[in-house]
């Protein structure tokens, strides 16, 4: 059983603002490995789709643009402390813990599917 948290809603706006570091330094880190098997899965994989290169320009171009999703991302995690405030009516540290790790979790597998599709579309158009 869950033990209640004697947390004001302040408290729990800081214990939020805390673990957005954390948050954001597991969004920084998936990042750069999906990347990562994204090219290997395109040099591998996709030596015949003329579409794919990488070059200097397309590497900072997806960085930016990975930037921008980083800030949306931190958008819904704001949504974290409302879902928190609102729902955790026993204001237990159990419910805020979990919902911390499904929105973590949930976030940093999200540029996994890009190297995902590329070995799907590998599979559907050339194997």
């Amino acid at each position: 059983m869950s033990s209640s948290s004697s947390l004001t809603e302040s408290q729990i706006r800081e214990w939020w603002n805390e673990k957005r570091y954390l948050y954001n330094l597991g969004l920084f880190i998936s990042g750069i490995i999906a990347f990562v098997l994204y090219v290997i899965v395109g040099v591998n994989l996709m030596p015949y789709d003329e579409d794919f290169e990488i070059t200097l320009f397309t590497i900072f171009f997806q960085g930016i643009g990975y930037l921008v999703m980083i800030s949306f991302a931190n958008l819904f995690y704001s949504l974290g402390v409302k879902h928190d405030l609102n729902y955790n009516k026993e204001n237990t540290d159990d419910f805020r813990k979990n919902l911390f790790n499904l929105g973590f979790w949930f976030s940093v597998s999200l540029p996994f599917l890009v190297p995902l599709m590329g070995v799907i579309s590998y599979f559907l158009n050339y194997y």
